[in-house]
């Protein structure tokens, strides 16, 4: 059988055993504690703790690895020691070509208008002062060992 590793964001709180967690009559007295769930399509479960604590980890104190699954997925990322002033985003790229403006024809000798393709790449926006400046990014391997990362809101 094949091993799979999940990367998702839910809602979640805690609810200690014999509260009903999501309206389900099926939750008693007897119910152990656990998370009432909320998917991101609106979706709402219950999960044991034990269950829970072993497949969630809260959107702070992330690896790196998880954090740039996140990033993939369309959620901004960053250091605690960054916020609020800069963010990472993950670009998709132009796989298939983007016409080039003027700045970009110069810069690498081709016709302005002319398809511009670029693979996928890191970008961080750093919003200190009144530029909100945006540049690729490359981690370095203090960024990719840390256990700091968050998802922005």
């Amino acid at each position: 059988m094949k091993q799979y590793i999940g990367t998702k964001i839910v809602k979640a709180e805690f609810v200690p055993g014999c509260e009903k967690a999501v309206g389900d009559n099926s939750l008693n007295e007897n119910t152990p504690d656990g998370y009432k769930v909320i998917y991101s399509d609106g979706y709402e479960s219950w999960s044991p703790k034990g269950v829970f604590e072993e497949s969630y980890k809260e959107c702070n104190n992330l690896t790196f690895g998880i954090a740039l699954e996140m990033a993939k997925k369309g959620n901004k990322i960053a250091r605690e020691s960054w916020l609020p002033c800069q963010f990472v985003v993950y670009q998709k790229g132009y796989p298939s070509g983007i016409p080039c403006n003027k700045q970009t024809a110069e810069a690498w000798g081709m016709q302005e208008g002319e398809l511009f393709r670029c693979a996928p790449y890191l970008q961080m926006q750093y919003s200190e002062g009144k530029d909100n400046s945006h540049f690729m990014w490359t981690p370095n391997t203090l960024d990719i060992l840390a256990e700091d990362w968050t998802i922005v809101e």
